[in-house]
C-alpha cells in the first residue's frame, strides 16, 4: 500500500469515532456559542406546489412488522406500473415527514426518523418519471408543508442522472429516483467537528425507513452509495465544494423506487 493511501485510510478512519481525549480544547460549538442556528428546512424555490395528501389509512395492508423486516430485499427490478401519488406522499412521510416543530428561538423538528440532536440535515428530492398525477420532473419535498414542489421541470434528466449513479441505469429510470442532500451546517452548529459522522448514521436511519415503507406499500427500492458528486450535484443546482459556508448542501444518498418484481 502506497504511503498516501495508508495516510488517506487513517484519515477516513476518524471520521468513525466518537469523543475522545483530543477534543477536550476544541473550539467551542456555534449552539455552545450561543449563535443562531441554521433553518430547518431549506426556503421554496418558488416552483409549482403539489399538495400531498396524510390520508394513509390501510395504505400498509395487512402485513405486521415481522413479516416488513423478513421480506426487506434491495430490489433493483421494477415493473412497468406507476406509482400512485398516496403511495409516493406515504414513502416521503416516512422518510423525512415531520410530526412537531419545537424551540423558540432555535428550533428542532421531530420527524418519523431518529436523528442526533433532531438536527435533521437532509433535504429530498425526487426524480420522476412514472406516478400518476405528476409530470415527469425533479421535484424537491417540503415537509413543513408536506408537499412536493417543483424543482427543475426537465423532462430529459435520464441519461445525465445514469452518468451521475455511475452508470446504475435501472435506478436512473425507475418510476420514482431519490436523492437526498445533506445541510451540514444543521448539524455542525450543535456538535462541530463530530457532526459529519451523525449526518451519515442519519442517513442510514433515512433509507431503511423508505426500505421498510416500500415493502407495505408494495413497492421495491435499492440504496445507491456509488455516485459522481460533481455530477450529481450540478444536476441538482447545488454549488461545488469544498465549502464551509453555512448553506452548502451535497447530494449523500440515493434509491430507486418502483412497483416491486420476483427477481430472477
Amino acid at each position: 500500500m502506497k504511503d498516501e493511501t495508508r495516510y488517506k485510510i487513517m484519515q477516513n478512519r476518524e471520521l468513525l469515532k466518537a469523543y475522545n481525549v483530543s477534543d477536550v480544547n476544541a473550539e467551542a460549538t456555534d449552539q455552545e456559542q450561543k449563535l443562531a442556528a441554521a433553518p430547518y428546512v431549506k426556503d421554496k424555490r418558488g416552483g409549482e406546489i403539489i399538495t400531498l395528501t396524510t390520508d394513509f389509512d390501510g395504505i400498509a395492508g395487512s402485513m405486521d412488522l415481522y413479516g416488513l423486516l423478513k421480506n426487506r430485499v434491495s430490489r433493483r427490478k421494477y415493473s412497468s406500473e406507476a406509482l400512485t401519488l398516496r403511495e409516493l406522499s406515504f414513502l416521503l412521510w416516512a422518510t423525512q415527514g415531520i410530526r412537531k416543530v419545537v424551540g423558540k428561538n432555535n428550533f428542532a423538528t421531530f420527524r418519523n426518523v431518529p436523528s442526533a440532536g433532531s438536527r435533521h440535515a437532509f433535504e429530498t428530492y425526487l426524480f420522476v418519471s412514472h406516478v400518476d398525477g405528476l409530470d415527469k420532473g425533479i421535484y424537491h419535498y417540503l415537509p413543513m408543508e408536506h408537499a412536493l414542489e417543483v424543482w427543475d421541470g426537465r423532462q430529459d434528466f435520464e441519461e445525465e442522472l445514469t452518468h451521475a449513479l455511475c452508470g446504475q441505469r435501472f435506478a436512473a429510470s425507475a418510476p420514482v429516483t431519490f436523492v437526498w442532500s445533506a445541510v451540514p451546517y444543521r448539524m455542525e452548529w450543535r456538535y462541530g467537528l463530530k457532526a459529519h459522522k451523525y449526518i451519515l448514521l442519519d442517513a442510514g436511519h433515512v433509507c431503511e425507513n423508505l426500505y421498510l415503507a416500500c415493502e407495505a406499500v408494495g413497492c421495491g427500492t435499492c440504496a445507491i452509495g456509488a455516485y459522481d458528486q460533481d455530477a450529481l450535484d450540478e444536476l441538482l443546482g447545488f454549488a461545488p465544494g469544498p465549502s464551509a459556508e453555512t448553506d452548502y448542501e451535497c447530494a449523500v444518498y440515493a434509491a430507486g423506487v418502483g412497483k416491486a418484481v420476483t427477481e430472477e
